[in-house]
């Protein structure tokens, strides 16, 4: 299912950004601290591949994406979305 994002919001770590999506992507909380770890999601995997993410949480209509504090959200912001509107192609 593609997920589109419907609003970005800052969170209090200038270094993390909530995506507030359309529609429920977890129903409980999935939380990925190294890309090891979402080996087995195909949508975390996926986030982990945009250069500088650090860290993936899942719940119900949000995604929060933390990033290593030189990179920018200019780069992340589109090709977080970009994953998230392929997701139905994952």
């Amino acid at each position: 299912m593609p997920f589109e994002v419907i609003t970005t919001q800052p969170t209090p770590n200038p270094n993390a950004l909530k995506f507030v999506l359309g529609a429920v992507i977890a129903p409980s909380p999935q939380s990925f601290f190294n890309a090891p770890a979402a080996a087995g999601h195909a949508v975390a995997s996926r986030l982990f591949a945009i250069k500088g993410v650090t860290n993936v949480l899942l719940l119900g209509d949000f995604v929060t994406i933390s990033k290593t504090p030189e990179a920018k959200w200019a780069a992340i912001t589109p090709a977080v979305k970009r994953v998230l509107a392929a997701a139905e192609a994952i």
